[in-house]
């Protein structure tokens, strides 16, 4: 089989839908070397074993019209549309991964006008992946989809994540990820600054959208490696992932993996996602309490980090693989029925 997937998240240095792209591809390239696995994208990288590398436009906008250009010239069996773009008049079956309904969250003009090529892309594609039960639910009710077309694949944690064999030298808590209001970082430095009343506990953030005003013992580390951020997870206190909605909640198992004990957010994806090992908070006051917790009672923590690595082992990036090539051979059996 001949598959063709849009990496254009590859780009960026980092982010979710990316190590979503890189980890799939290399399983998919190392399970399957019988098929033909391609990357399209608009800006040179160094392609996964196994795969090579396309070109295309840097305009998202355009990208669903190159795609169909890219379709006529090449002759593949499915196109993968792995961050919301399928080919404009596909002549080949599609499939499209949402990973979420963040984008339909909040009335922004800007927001709305987004929706329209997403919502066009979710009629267009043969097949839906999500990566949750819970996202996968939420589109079959908002957007009528049929739920044969509807598949849930979840994800997994990259190798890297492993627990560090080094302490820290000042405990600290620790998250990883966006800033956007969805994320609800608010809430945990909030959380954070009562107990640095009691306790001398630093709170480490890494990823994009920080920027905050200096303050005694908050740390802004901008974009970080997979090897520090495995770091990061394993040394830490607690890693705290306060998020009120998310499609999977990816920082939560790359932190199990990484023998943390984490505190979450109640959101569907991730309370499916941590299924159990980690302990989940519902406000601002109970957060502080988890964390509190975990500073005072190091069994405690250690009970949940022993959950989340157990939780961790039931995922792995092959199993996705084989998950998403079913839903390839789907779509191809769909198009041509």
């Amino acid at each position: 089989m001949r598959v063709a997937l849009d990496a254009t998240p590859l780009t960026v240095t980092t982010g979710g839908i990316r190590r979503y792209v890189a980890e799939l591809s290399r399983a998919l390239a190392a399970a399957y070397p019988e098929d033909e696995y391609r990357l399209l994208s608009d800006q040179p990288f160094e392609p996964p074993c196994g795969l090579s590398r396309g070109s295309g436009p840097r305009n998202a906008l355009d990208r669903r019209w190159w795609l169909w250009g890219i379709e006529r010239r090449n002759d593949y069996d499915v196109f993968h549309g792995t961050d919301f773009s399928v080919p404009y008049l596909a002549r080949r079956p599609s499939v499209l991964t949402l990973h979420d309904l963040a984008p339909w969250m909040g009335n922004g003009n800007g927001r709305v006008r987004a929706r329209t090529p997403w919502l066009l892309g979710l009629g267009l594609a043969t097949m839906v992946i999500t990566c949750s039960q819970a996202v996968r639910a939420e589109a079959i009710e908002r957007f009528r989809i049929h739920p044969a077309r509807v598949v849930a694949v979840p994800l997994a944690a990259a190798g890297e994540f492993r627990p560090a064999r080094t302490q820290p030298a000042r405990p600290y808590f620790f998250y990883a990820g966006s800033r956007e209001p969805r994320k609800n970082v608010a809430a945990l430095a909030g959380a954070w600054r009562e107990l640095r009343r009691e306790f001398e506990v630093e709170l480490l953030l890494a990823g994009r959208g920080g920027g905050s005003m200096p303050e005694p013992g908050l740390r802004e580390l901008g974009e970080v490696s997979d090897a520090e951020l495995a770091g990061l997870y394993s040394g830490a206190v607690a890693v705290v992932y306060p998020s009120t909605y998310e499609g999977f909640g990816l920082p939560v198992l790359e932190a199990m993996q990484s023998g943390a004990c984490v505190i979450a957010g109640r959101a569907a994806a991730v309370e499916e996602a941590a299924g159990g090992a980690a302990v989940i908070v519902d406000s601002g006051r109970a957060l502080a309490a988890a964390m509190r917790q975990a500073l005072i009672d190091p069994g405690w923590a250690a009970g949940w980090r022993e959950k989340g690595l157990a939780r961790a082992r039931q995922f792995s990036w092959e199993r996705t693989a084989a998950l998403t090539r079913a839903v390839y051979v789907e779509a191809r059996r769909r198009f041509h029925s």
